[in-house]
């Protein structure tokens, strides 16, 4: 037969479940999915300023074509234990197309598992949410003027002719 438990015993039973569900939430959360983001706003910049670009993750698959600035969220992990990699092409006409790769750092407050005993946070919650990595809030890729067809300068050194565009090389002319 159960007998119903006097108060004392009443106060007991709650204060070991609040003790027991705050033990077990310390050890089931990671402090950067509680104090970070996985998802970061990134403001893609150029110089000169408005210039196509072409964001790929490190699959190929294209998450954004548009002009600079564009501010685009995108997920600092890629699947457990790996961060995201994001390859930047920029394009301007009368610049050479300039391409750099956006690569996230880890979290600071991932490390913070280690100082709160969050076990389960720093093997499991925070690398399966993405939340161990971080994105820079921008990114900047710089293009570099196309030569306009005058002749290259002593600055510029030796280059072989296979390594000129075509619409230079019909423009060298033969030293005599």
């Amino acid at each position: 037969k159960f007998e119903e438990p006097d108060e004392t015993m009443k106060k007991l039973l709650i204060v070991t479940l609040h003790i027991s569900i705050g033990i077990v939430g310390m050890f089931t959360i990671g402090c950067a999915s509680i104090l970070s983001e996985s998802n970061y706003p990134v403001t893609f910049r150029s110089n000169p300023n408005q210039a196509d670009i072409i964001i790929t993750n490190k699959s190929g698959r294209e998450i954004f074509r548009g002009k600079t600035p564009a501010t685009v969220t995108l997920p600092a992990g890629d699947g457990f234990f790996k961060g995201a990699r994001y390859d930047v092409t920029a394009s301007k006409n009368g610049y050479q197309e300039s391409k750099g790769a956006l690569t996230p750092d880890v979290d600071e407050w991932y490390i913070g598992n280690i100082l709160f005993g969050g076990l389960v946070g720093i093997l499991i919650v925070d690398p399966l949410t993405g939340a161990m990595y971080e994105l820079p809030p921008e990114f900047t890729i710089n293009l570099t003027k196309i030569d306009d067809g005058q002749p290259l300068s002593l600055k510029s050194g030796v280059v072989h002719i296979s390594d000129l565009p075509e619409n230079l090389r019909s423009k060298l002319i033969p030293l005599k």
